[in-house]
């Protein structure tokens, strides 16, 4: 018969255990969070910090706030995405009336900018 008791609280490290078998096993729970679609840019973010920046890449991780970090990114990038692109479309006369009127030059244009504004992106937010 086991004399064991089946929990244990620890004072010193404030951690509460849980027998299981022989052996007692902390009681870790994982915050409730809400979980959002991570794209490319919090996956480029991910990539880089594993990476080039893995000390704040395991802070995050351990921290449960990698995800959360993640979706910011994401959604910083997606905004700056469409305000960036909206000025630089404006300024360089590429509108809706050029859409109706040559359809291929204004996707070779609008490609163009897209890819300017994510090299930016990449600059400020990614690899920041």
């Amino acid at each position: 018969m086991n004399n064991l008791p089946q929990q244990y609280f620890d004072k010193n490290t404030g951690i509460s255990y849980t027998l299981v078998g022989d052996y007692y096993l902390p009681d870790f729970e994982q915050p409730e969070t809400k979980y959002n679609t991570i794209g490319r840019f919090g996956r480029e973010r991910l990539n880089y910090l594993k990476n080039h920046r893995r000390l704040s890449y395991i802070n995050l991780l351990t921290s449960s706030k990698l995800h959360s970090h993640l979706s910011e990114i994401e959604e910083s990038a997606h905004d700056h995405m469409e305000f960036i692109s909206k000025q630089i479309a404006e300024r360089e006369g590429v509108t809706e009336k050029l859409k109706a009127d040559d359809p291929i030059l204004w996707v070779q244009r609008m490609n163009n900018i897209l890819n300017r504004v994510t090299e930016v992106i990449r600059d400020e937010l990614i690899y920041a």
